[in-house]
């Protein structure tokens, strides 16, 4: 029963990857880019898990900690990115737009 599980979530997986890979080079905005990124990051962690579960080795679970940080610091660097390269408009304290 097990066995069958784990093929199953291994097919979804699978077919998630390659939406996702669609995702990327198709998106046509970069956010939509980022956020496939970040889904292929998520993508890789639970196949991580899913490897330490079907091979009985919790050192995968491991890789997929260090991953999911990984993944993460790579999401906020990606924001940054993204929110430095977007409108240069500036709120003051009143509320009101300044372009600068």
């Amino acid at each position: 029963m097990v066995t069958l599980a784990i093929n199953i979530a291994s097919f979804l997986l699978l077919l998630a990857l390659v939406m996702c890979f669609l995702r990327i080079a198709l998106g046509p905005t970069l956010a939509d880019r980022v956020v496939a990124l970040d889904v292929l990051n998520i993508l890789a962690v639970a196949y991580c898990a899913l490897l330490a579960i079907a091979s009985g080795q919790p050192v995968y679970l491991d890789a997929a900690i260090a991953l999911a940080l990984v993944a993460f610091l790579v999401s906020v660097a990606f924001a940054r990115f993204i929110e430095k390269s977007g409108s240069r408009t500036v709120t003051n304290s009143h509320g009101e737009h300044n372009d600068n």
